[in-house]
């Protein structure tokens, strides 16, 4: 997908609707001239314990574009793939708790839900979307520790987009375990001086998630702080999350959050007019309380 350009949410509200402006991945000159169709990624929300609402249907949305009410094909769950990346350059006495907080995520993710594992360390792909479920699970199981890497932030982001193009997913999403933040996070920095791994992501249209353990603030130094605001700048423009833990066992909650959102994402298809280009577009549902939160739009 092409560079999300992030614009701020614009709420409408009335009794029964809410309304938000969706970020619009730009297609392809082609792609605007001749779609019948797009796709909204989007979570719905209760407004005011903000849980997700999944009995939604067709019925319940309203989606205009500059203004221009459009027609609801279908509305499901999101399914898109995932790319997994577990740093193994930490302590070994922590590697069996990442491992068992990746099987809980991978299994929480469901078994039709594509995702490819890899590692953060010494980039590399230990499994990808062809993988079932039992190989995906013994790779993770033969994890080792190792050494941390100069510069492995940068590396594996590419490695991360380039399983994701072979998929072709209008959506997706990257998360990345870094076990050993006092070391690894430091070189995080020189993403935001890195074109080509800042690139990748963005153009991706990936989502990025990013779960760092680091040190107390008293021990972490001045490149390590930098590195993780930098992290933190690209999951928000990617409209992902950063989330920092102290221990290797907070590993499964944070990705357990991360799961559940997964889970509630919905991918709503549309119809639109031919040669029609997505401009201003607005997500609304039919539902007393509720909420809409955008993360972006695509063609099909």
């Amino acid at each position: 997908m092409p560079p999300v350009t992030p614009r701020p949410l614009s709420y409408v509200r009335s009794a029964i609707e809410v309304c938000v402006c969706l970020a619009v991945a730009a297609p392809p000159l082609d792609a605007q001239l001749t779609g019948s169709a797009r796709t909204a990624l989007a979570i719905v929300e209760d407004a005011r314990t903000r849980q997700p609402v999944l009995d939604v249907g067709v019925d319940d949305f309203v989606v205009q574009e500059d203004a221009e009410s459009r027609e609801i094909l279908s509305v499901r769950a999101a399914d898109y793939p995932v790319v997994l990346i577990i740093d193994t350059g930490g302590s070994s006495d922590d590697l069996p708790l990442v491992q068992k907080a990746a099987k809980r995520f991978v299994e929480r993710l469901g078994s039709q839900r594509p995702i490819a594992i890899g590692t953060l360390s010494s980039p590399t792909l230990l499994a990808g979307f062809d993988a079932g479920r039992t190989e995906v699970f013994s790779k993770l199981d033969e994890l080792a520790a190792t050494s941390p890497a100069d510069n492995s932030v940068q590396h594996t982001a590419r490695l991360a987009t380039g399983t994701l193009a072979s998929a072709g997913s209008l959506f997706s999403s990257i998360v990345i375990l870094v076990a050993s933040a006092g070391d690894d996070i430091g070189h995080g920095a020189a993403v935001a001086e890195e074109p080509d791994a800042t690139a990748s992501v963005a153009a991706s249209g990936a989502i990025l998630y990013v779960v760092a353990m680091r040190p107390p603030r008293s021990n972490a130094t001045k490149s390590e702080w930098s590195g993780e605001a930098a992290l933190r700048a690209l999951t928000e423009q990617s409209r992902g999350q950063f989330v920092t833990i102290y221990t290797a066992a907070s590993y499964e909650a944070a990705l357990d959050r991360i799961a559940e959102r997964l889970a509630s994402e919905l991918l709503i298809e549309y119809l639109v007019p031919q040669q029609s280009r997505a401009k201003d577009v607005k997500v609304g549902v039919r539902l007393p309380g509720a909420r809409v939160r955008g993360l972006g739009v695509a063609p099909r």
